[in-house]
C-alpha cells in the first residue's frame, strides 16, 4: 500500500505531508494505511478504490452489494484473508476472483494460488469494506442464541431473582462458570466489533435485556434468560473489581480488556441498583478511535479559527457545552492536545479521566474522600498552571473558582449541561456568578451535537417534499438547490442507512454587543438572536450544511437540533 500512497501525491490527491502523517497514523493504531486515509479525511474510500483500479486496469467491486457462498470462503482461511487484506468473492471455472485492497500484493496473490490451487484473478475493494465483509462472514461474532443452548437454565439452581438473601459464595460460584463467562465475553466482544459506545444490562419483573448505543441510538441485542440475572451482573462486577455483596448502593469501576498483542480496551462500568435487580451500563473507551486533529472534528473554517483563537488567549475561560455523549470530551482533549508545549504546565480535573494524555497532569476526582472539583481547582492554583481543564461545571463553588482563576491569567477550560451557547450565559447567571463578571471572564462558548452520518455504501438521493425542507428552516434558495440523500440500508450499516457520526457545532465569541446584552440582564433568546445577526451559524443551520453536503438526513437534523 506503500506504493499507492506514493501513486497519490504523484497524481496530487495527497500530499507528502499528509502521506507522511498518515504512515506515522497508521503505525501508531496497527491500522493499514488506507483505512487511515480515509479515517483522517485525506482520501475517500470510494475515491481511492476507483483509483487504485484504474492505476492496476482492474475492475472494482462493492462487496455490501454482493452475497458470498459458503463454498467459496471455505477456500481461504480467516487467517490468511486477514493477513493480506483479500477476501474470495466466487468461483469461475479454474479460477478464483478475490477482492484485495492491494492488487499489487503478489506474494498474497501467489500464496493464495499455492493455497487454493485455482488462478486468482483480483478486483479491487476498498480496506473498510474488506473489513465489514470479514466481520460480516468469517467472525459473524459469537452466535448468542445458540450461546443460550448451552445454559441448561431448567435444571441448573441459578440464584432465584427474587431472593435478595443471596449467598455471596453462590454468586461467585455462577459467575465463575464456564458459559456465564463465555457470554459475557461474547456481549462485550459483539460491543467492540459493532463499535457500540455504550452497553446496557437491563433486569426487569419479567425480562432481562442486553442494549448497545451505537452511533447514538439504543438498540436491542439479546434477552437472556431471568434466571440468569444475577450470574451476569455479579460477573461483570467481578471483572470490574466491585464489591458482588453490596446490591443496594451504586458503584463504578473499570474493565481492562486486551485484544490481540497492542490493543486494549476499556469499559467504565457504572451499577445502579433499580427495583428488580442492577442495572449495569458500560461506557466502552477506545484510545485508538480518540480523534485529536481539531481539522478532522468537523468544525467549518470560520468556528474552527473562532475557537482556535480563543484557545490561544494566554487568558479566560472556554466553555463547551452539550448532552451527554455529544463528544465535548473530544473537543477538549483535542484543544489540550494543541496546547500541549513543553512551556505549558496543563492539569485536569476529570470524572473520570477518560483517556490518559502525555504530558498533561490529569487528576481523577473522588467525591467519597472530598475530591471534588471545587477541591481539585483550589488545589491546582497553587501548581504553578497555566491551563486548567475542569470537567464539568456543577455548582456555584466550581463556577466562582473558574471565573476567578480565568481572571487572574490562567486559561480555564470546560463543559456545561445546556441546550446551546446563549442559554450557557443563564446557566452562569442562574448558579450565582454576577453579570459582570460572566463578560470579563468568558471569551467564547461552544455549543455541539452528533448526527448520524449516511452511509457511503448505499447512499441514495431523497425526493425530500420543498415545503417539509422549507420548515426546517432552510431558505428558497437552499430548497431549490438542495440535493437531498439517504441511506438506502445494507449489510455495512445494519440495515440503518446510516455509519459513524458527523459534528455540528454553534461557536458563540463574547463579542462587545453580546457582553452588553449580558450586563443588562438579556434573556437567552435576545442573545441568540443577537449571536445569529453577527453571523454565528446555529446548531440547525450546521445541520442544514451538513444536509446540503450530503453527510446526513432532514430527519436527523430533526432529532438532534431545535428550531432557532
Amino acid at each position: 500500500m506503500s506504493r499507492i500512497g506514493e501513486l497519490l501525491v504523484r497524481e496530487k490527491m495527497l500530499s507528502l505531508q499528509q502521506l507522511q502523517q498518515a504512515q506515522e497514523e497508521a503505525k501508531r493504531t496497527g491500522k493499514r494505511l488506507g483505512a487511515t486515509l480515509s479515517r483522517l479525511g485525506y482520501v475517500k474510500d470510494q475515491e481511492l478504490t476507483q483509483f487504485v483500479a484504474k492505476q492496476y486496469s482492474l475492475p472494482s467491486i462493492n462487496l455490501a452489494e454482493i452475497e458470498i457462498e459458503a463454498g467459496v470462503l471455505k477456500l481461504v482461511p480467516r487467517e490468511i484473508c486477514e493477513k493480506h487484506q483479500v477476501i474470495p468473492v466466487r468461483r469461475n471455472g479454474p479460477t478464483l476472483i478475490v477482492a484485495m485492497a492491494d492488487p499489487a500484493n503478489i506474494y498474497a496473490i501467489d500464496e493464495l494460488k499455492f493455497l487454493t490451487q485455482y488462478n486468482i484473478e483480483p478486483v479491487v475493494a476498498s480496506e473498510s469494506q474488506l473489513e465489514a465483509a470479514l466481520t460480516r462472514y468469517y467472525d459473524k461474532g459469537p452466535d448468542l442464541d445458540q450461546m443460550m443452548g448451552e445454559f441448561d437454565v431448567d435444571n441448573v439452581d441459578y440464584a432465584s431473582v427474587s431472593d435478595d438473601a443471596v449467598n455471596v459464595v453462590d454468586l461467585e460460584n455462577q459467575a465463575g462458570e464456564a458459559p456465564v463467562v463465555k457470554l459475557v465475553n461474547a456481549i462485550m466482544l459483539s460491543a467492540i466489533k459493532k463499535k457500540a459506545s455504550d452497553i446496557h444490562v437491563e433486569p426487569y419483573e419479567k425480562s432481562f435485556r442486553v442494549r448497545f448505543r451505537i452511533d447514538g441510538i439504543l438498540q436491542e441485542e439479546m434477552r437472556p434468560p431471568l434466571k440468569l440475572r444475577n450470574a451476569i451482573t455479579s460477573r461483570l462486577k467481578i471483572m470490574a473489581s466491585l464489591d458482588i455483596a453490596e446490591r443496594r448502593l451504586p458503584q463504578d469501576g473499570r474493565i481492562k480488556l486486551k485484544i490481540g498483542a497492542n490493543k486494549e480496551m476499556d469499559f467504565r462500568v457504572s451499577v445502579l441498583p433499580t427495583l428488580y435487580g442492577e442495572k449495569i451500563v458500560m461506557r466502552l473507551l477506545d484510545k485508538s478511535t480518540l480523534q485529536l486533529d481539531m481539522t478532522k472534528l468537523g468544525f467549518d473554517i470560520k468556528p474552527l479559527e473562532d475557537f482556535k483563537y480563543a484557545i490561544k488567549k494566554p487568558y479566560g475561560m472556554v466553555l463547551v457545552t452539550g448532552p451527554t455523549g455529544s463528544g465535548k470530551t473530544t473537543t477538549l482533549y483535542s484543544a489540550l492536545s494543541e496546547l500541549n508545549t513543553m512551556d505549558r504546565n496543563i492539569s485536569t480535573a476529570e470524572d473520570p479521566v477518560e483517556f490518559n494524555l502525555h504530558g498533561i497532569n490529569q487528576v481523577q476526582m473522588h467525591e467519597d474522600i472530598g475530591l471534588n472539583f471545587a477541591t481539585a481547582l483550589r488545589a491546582f492554583l497553587r501548581q504553578d498552571p497555566n491551563i486548567i481543564m475542569v470537567g464539568e461545571i456543577r455548582d456555584f463553588e466550581t463556577a466562582e473558582i473558574g471565573v476567578k482563576a480565568a481572571l487572574t491569567g490562567h486559561l480555564v477550560l470546560s463543559t456545561l449541561h445546556t441546550n446551546d451557547a446563549p442559554s450557557t450565559v443563564s446557566r452562569l447567571l442562574n448558579m450565582g456568578i454576577e453579570p459582570f463578571l460572566v463578560t470579563a471572564s468568558v471569551n467564547l462558548v461552544v455549543a455541539q451535537r452528533l448526527a448520524r452520518r449516511i452511509c457511503q455504501d448505499c447512499k441514495i438521493p431523497d425526493e425530500k417534499h420543498p415545503e417539509a425542507l422549507a420548515k426546517m428552516g432552510m431558505t428558497d434558495e437552499q430548497v431549490r438547490t438542495a440535493k437531498v440523500m439517504r441511506g438506502r440500508g445494507c449489510q455495512t450499516c445494519n440495515n440503518t442507512g446510516y455509519k459513524g457520526r458527523v459534528a455540528l457545532y454553534e461557536v458563540m465569541v463574547f463579542t462587545d454587543p453580546l457582553k452588553e446584552l449580558v450586563l443588562q440582564g438579556a434573556s437567552a433568546t435576545e442573545i441568540k438572536a443577537e449571536m445569529i445577526r453577527g453571523g454565528v451559524q446555529s446548531l440547525r443551520m450546521a445541520g442544514i450544511a451538513k444536509i446540503l453536503e450530503g453527510m446526513t438526513t432532514p430527519e436527523e437534523i430533526l432529532r438532534t437540533t431545535v428550531d432557532d
